[in-house]
């Protein structure tokens, strides 16, 4: 039976997790924090890239798989769990995109439903909406998910299994081959920071936005840098708004229970996590400009997170250079929720030499993707 360990709790180390141990290896998880606290939860939980035509097709590739599994995803982990990760089928009206034939081109090469609507269809799909677009595209097949549902339900799903274990406030910071085939995980655990030392045949290193400051201590150069994102919630009544609309590059995403989700920034602020007013008055102008209905709804809830920005958005997924077995699967950037489920599928096909879903070329961590800009 082959041992791993993974570094990182978030969606990416779950799933991941999850693929190992369904596959009959035994997995221990290794997280600085607590799990699935960071970036996974904060995010928006949109199953598609904003904008999706504007991505490369590495990124393409693993959306369109991801999508295609979500429901059944979401419909085992409630059989496993009971927890309902509440994937709503909504759909995506984009109001005013650009480059509208650049966007249904892509869709019409990779088989996408994406249909073009004049402003009054819109309207009656919205009757709220206050934007009054002239025109729009509609993509019906694009939902969201509830992600800090979907995480707790991965956690309750794993702990279920003998195979899983895991170590909290475990805060990894240094690898060294060991005996045989081998690797030896140093970290520090606890508020004593207790050095202590694991061991496994392969290690996956999924830790985000601090990837890149890991992976430097073997001498790896992965460039994925935290690019911070703040969020704000209202508590809307079921029906204000029935889809997820994006305008300007900001989105109104509708839960099932009504609540409204209004996102978000992008902010190169390093490693600070804090909340700042300026942002709320920015991200509340643009929520207001789409649905003046929501200056009624009171604001509940305003978080960050720090999103693992990466060269064109694509991830690094598969065996770092200079090493046997250990690998990383990191920097999606702004699409983690999304492409979770295909990265965690092709890293688990990597690790234990399966067929693979896609080709891993593009998101080889040997590939020198730095001049690429950011997206």
């Amino acid at each position: 039976m082959s041992e791993v360990i993974i570094v990182g709790g978030g969606i990416i180390g779950l799933l991941t997790a999850r693929e190992l141990v369904q596959s009959g290896a035994q997995v221990r998880l290794l997280e600085q924090s607590t799990l699935g606290q960071e970036a996974s939860w904060a995010g928006g939980g949109i199953v598609s890239p904003l904008y999706p035509w504007t991505y490369s097709d590495p990124v393409t590739a693993l959306a369109s798989w991801a999508q295609d599994y979500y429901p059944e995803l979401v419909s085992r982990l409630y059989q496993e769990t009971g927890i309902n990760a509440e994937l709503n089928a909504c759909g995506l009206l984009m109001l005013d995109a650009p480059d509208e034939d650049d966007a249904l081109r892509w869709a019409e090469t990779h088989n996408k439903s994406m249909q073009r609507y004049p402003g009054a269809d819109i309207q009656a799909m919205e009757p709220n909406l206050t934007a009054h677009p002239q025109q729009g595209l509609w993509m019906p097949y694009v939902g969201n998910v509830r992600n800090p549902r979907l995480l707790k339900a991965l956690i309750a799903s794993l702990q279920q299994s003998p195979l899983f274990s895991v170590e909290t406030h475990s805060r990894v910071v240094g690898f060294e081959p060991s005996r045989g085939e081998r690797l030896q995980v140093q970290a520090k655990q606890g508020k004593s920071a207790k050095q202590v030392v694991f061991e496994a045949d392969r290690v996956v290193v999924c830790s985000g936005a601090w990837t890149r400051q890991l992976l430097e201590s073997v001498g790896v150069e992965i460039p994925v840098v935290p690019v911070r994102g703040q969020m704000l919630l209202f508590e809307a009544r079921p029906g204000l708004i029935n889809h997820i609309i994006l305008r300007q590059g900001k989105y109104l995403i509708p839960r099932l229970d009504g609540h409204i989700v209004v996102g978000s920034t992008l902010e190169h602020t390093g490693f600070e996590k804090a909340t700042t007013a300026d942002a709320k008055a920015m991200l509340l102008q643009h929520a207001y400009s789409m649905v003046s209905a929501l200056k009624e709804v009171p604001v509940v809830a305003h978080w960050s997170g720090l999103r693992p920005g990466s060269p064109a958005g694509i991830p690094y997924i598969g065996l770092l250079p200079g090493w046997r077995n250990l690998y990383v699967n990191a920097g999606h950037f702004r699409n983690g929720l999304v492409l979770a489920p295909a990265s965690a599928r092709l890293m688990a096909d990597i690790v234990l030499g399966r067929d693979l879903i896609v080709d891993p070329t593009p998101y080889d961590p040997a590939v020198d993707r730095s001049s690429e800009p950011m997206h």
